[in-house]
């Protein structure tokens, strides 16, 4: 499995999907943390197999909608938008 910088990856995107497509694993780095692994599909399931195989295996989790977990609370400005301060400036 090779490991590759997000920026290699983007400048040879067609040559590692390729790759990908031979059924070789690819592992994205971001200033040399992994934050992602390119797998190839399964060729036999169709396309919404695909997508619950993902899920069972915990590559991907459904999303119900709605804010996610552990976000913080939205803060509550009083006056004017930042936008109308901003247009008011520049008059």
């Amino acid at each position: 499995m090779e490991t590759i910088g997000i920026r290699k990856l983007k400048e040879n995107l067609s040559r590692y999907m390729k790759r990908v497509k031979t059924g070789e694993r690819i592992i994205v780095t971001d200033r040399r943390k992994e934050i992602a692994i390119i797998i190839p599909l399964a060729k036999k399931a169709g396309e919404e197999e695909k997508i619950y195989e993902l899920i069972r295996h915990g590559v991907v989790a459904c999303w119900a909608g709605g804010k996610p977990e552990g976000m913080p609370a939205r803060i509550v400005s009083r006056g004017k938008s930042v936008s109308s301060a901003v247009i008011e400036d520049r008059r």
